[in-house]
């Protein structure tokens, strides 16, 4: 969780470092010869879950579903594509359904376009407007409704509440998707909850949290000790740095700056072990003013964690916070600039970015559509990882590209102890970011799915070594867009 520009990721969770290893000779690219961290954050949460095997749309692919919403041939693809994450793909199949005759074959009930209507407003970052579709249908949900269906609305709504800032709420969706559900969960989903379910029920009665926004404004950034990002905050009118985590569920603090401040900590707490990959005892506090530049928060919720947990000792780093979703989104737009700047276009008077590729909350990732309009790849935007590649998706749709390249064995982003993996280097990969090009150096390119899935979920990870070749990048948290500036 560690991070923005940072750790752009919302994944499920992913490795901060995504980093290659060379097997039998360096590799010949300028991504190595930038200057090393001279210390590599722990994970922040569990891998990236894989997805099931892709097939194409209309492929005779199904879920397993119940007497409710039905076993229709629509309702298995949507599903399925969901879970691929291909949610342009789905937004398309709902209107073709749409414009299909009503007695059309295999057309969605209305209990079935209402629970894909929902996710896809989930997806887009409209909570409120997710929690009306898929609220009444989890009180209405039959007993033999299929497993993944039962994920589906049951997470979504979860994440809804979560985001929307009602904790109680998300508290007790977490609490009825874990207990109905729990058995059916694989590892990665049980990890992917671990700090709502653990961390919610410490914070259920704190008040809401409310935001004054000012004019647009602009703040440095600093690169810190672990080439992470920082900016300058205002802690109850302390002055402080903390990183920018948009991806992450909640906002963090270290203990010595909760007490530096005044603030009146939990007695209760929770252990988790997601945040670092090593167990940690968290606690929680509100913070009665938070400001970033002309941005005011008040009754901020943030969890609390001891400063050891957070310590770099090789560089003598601590984590003084981590400034999480519930705040980053609420800054509306931010811009990151070549010259060590962000940009905030902040409240409804804000400027809004209109052009670029639209982006997506899937999950705890962000993954953003790029290429041509109406035929976009999913791309996960991930500023916290010191690597960028494209994966086997991208190379099957590439593959003449790397005629007569020389090919090398390099291991997993994430996974150096794992089985090497084929992979070429591109010395050039452009991607279409809306309508402008952006033009990558010097990219890693694997042949083969990782850690044995049957494909790839995505097209690729953008991390912050190729970000930082661009002037400029914006996320529009409003209008849900990803832009891009060459010059």
């Amino acid at each position: 969780m560690v991070g923005w520009f940072g750790s752009f990721g919302v994944g499920t969770r992913r490795s901060i470092s995504l980093l290659f290893v060379v097997l039998g000779a360096a590799m010949p690219v300028v991504r190595a010869q930038q200057p090393t961290k001279p210390e590599t954050p722990p994970p922040t949460t569990q891998p990236a879950q894989k997805s099931p095997p892709y097939q194409e749309p209309g492929a005779d692919a199904q879920v397993q579903t119940g007497s409710k919403f039905g076993i229709g041939s629509l309702v298995g693809r949507l599903a399925r594509l969901l879970a691929d994450h291909q949610i342009p793909e789905v937004e398309k199949a709902l209107q073709d359904d749409d414009a299909a005759a009503p007695d059309a074959p295999g057309k969605l009930t209305p209990q079935q376009r209402q629970l894909f209507q929902g996710v896809l407003l989930n997806r887009a970052n409209q909570p409120r407007e997710s929690i009306k579709l898929l609220a009444p249908l989890v009180d209405s949900l039959p007993a033999d409704a299929g497993i993944e269906e039962q994920k589906l609305l049951r997470k979504s709504l979860a994440e809804d509440y979560l985001r929307a800032g009602d904790l109680a709420k998300a508290a007790q969706s977490y609490q009825a998707y874990a207990a109905k559900l729990g058995n059916a969960l694989t590892p990665d989903e049980q990890n992917e909850i671990e700090l709502p379910l653990k961390l919610l029920p410490l914070v259920v009665e704190n008040p809401p949290m409310t935001v004054e926004s000012g004019d647009a404004f602009a703040l440095p950034f600093d690169r810190d000790a672990l080439g992470l990002t920082d900016i300058p905050v205002f802690v109850d009118a302390q002055s402080h740095d903390w990183m920018l985590d948009p991806t992450a569920p909640f906002n963090l603090i270290c203990r010595s700056t909760a007490k530096a401040v005044g603030l009146k900590v939990s007695e209760q707490s929770a252990t988790v072990s997601t945040i670092t990959g090593r167990p940690m005892q968290v606690h929680a506090t509100t913070i009665p003013r938070f400001t970033v530049g002309t941005v005011t928060y008040r009754n901020m919720t943030a969890f609390v964690f001891e400063d050891a947990d957070y310590y770099f000792p090789k560089s003598k780093y601590q984590v003084r916070g981590v400034l999480g979703y519930p705040a980053v989104s609420a800054l509306g737009s931010l811009t990151v600039t070549a010259d060590a700047r962000i940009e905030v276009q902040p409240g409804a008077k804000g400027e809004r970015q209109t052009t670029g590729a639209r982006f997506f909350l899937d999950g705890d990732r962000i993954l953003a559509a790029l290429g041509n309009a109406g035929d976009e790849r999913m791309y996960v935007i991930d500023a916290g990882g010191q690597q960028t590649y494209l994966t086997s998706r991208y190379y099957a749709e590439h593959e003449d590209d790397f005629a007569n390249k020389t090919m090398q064995l390099l291991a997993p982003p994430g996974q150096p102890k794992a089985a090497p993996i084929p992979t070429y280097i591109a010395e050039s990969a452009t991607l279409l970011v809306g309508a402008t090009p952006a033009s990558f150096q010097f990219i890693a390119v694997l042949t083969e799915p990782i850690a044995g899935a049957a494909v790839d979920d995505t097209y690729g990870t953008l991390g912050m070594d190729a970000l930082d070749e661009l002037k400029s990048y914006t996320f529009d948290y409003r209008t849900m867009r990803f832009a891009i500036r060459n010059q």
